[in-house]
């Protein structure tokens, strides 16, 4: 059963949460110590966290910040803030999808469903039978979300990994935008085109960290490409 840590203050929301996701056959565990929610993180051991942005003593994406040291559970923030600013902070503090209150339940259910599935569902599984991608030097540990060049590592998030994952396949080729969008979400529609862009930038970050700089292309109305001949390393 996967177990779902849900970091909400207001307790009408969160025991909403709670059933609901106890419901379709979730272990749902509502989070009670604010003041040190990394710890409590840490002995929850959830598969997903849903995670509110106001919250007491520091907010949810300092929270985010802190979980990422600790965890790879993926991250959907759920909150009132409905801005594109909002939910651009969400995934650069490390968070994975963002779902607006008042809560629309069935879209929430689809998200953590996917999320769950594409982290350590069928989707996973069949990633995991392929655990080491090479492309010019560069090699993508995706059993473990490493990235490695020249001797140098990288830890990714399991977006990063994903979107690694399908720009090295097609080294040199340009990866259409819709593309990516399908590799990370299932339920596209849904998706803001910006959160994209947010995780390449977050990627391109990943890259200039090993000595990797300019080599993912932004390919202006058509998508991204991965040119290794570009790197200045």
């Amino acid at each position: 059963m996967y177990r779902i840590f849900i970091v909400e203050d207001d307790d009408k929301i969160g025991e909403l949460l709670r059933l609901s996701l106890m419901k379709y056959g979730l272990e749902a565990v509502r989070c009670s110590r604010f003041h040190d929610l990394k710890q409590e993180l840490v002995e929850t051991d959830p598969h997903l966290i849903l995670l509110d942005i106001h919250l007491p003593h520091f907010d949810g994406y300092y929270w985010c910040r802190q979980f990422r040291t600790v965890s790879s559970a993926p991250i959907i923030f759920v909150s009132a803030r409905a801005g594109e600013m909002d939910q651009v902070m969400a995934i650069e503090n490390g968070g994975d999808d963002y779902v607006t209150k008042p809560i629309p339940l069935d879209l929430l259910h689809a998200k953590i469903k996917s999320l769950l599935r594409r982290t350590y569902g069928e989707y996973a599984a069949a990633a995991a039978s392929a655990t080491e991608l090479e492309a010019s030097g560069l090699r993508l540990f995706t059993s473990k979300n490493e990235l490695e060049w020249r001797g140098q590592t990288v830890d990714l998030t399991k977006n990063e990994c994903l979107l690694a994952e399908c720009l090295m396949k097609q080294a040199g080729h340009i990866v259409a935008r819709e593309r990516l969008l399908e590799t990370l979400w299932d339920d596209v529609q849904f998706v803001d085109d910006n959160t994209l862009t947010v995780n390449v930038t977050r990627l391109r970050k990943k890259f200039e960290e090993i000595g990797l700089e300019g080599v993912v292309e932004t390919i202006r109305g058509r998508g991204y490409k991965l040119n290794m001949g570009a790197s200045t390393s």
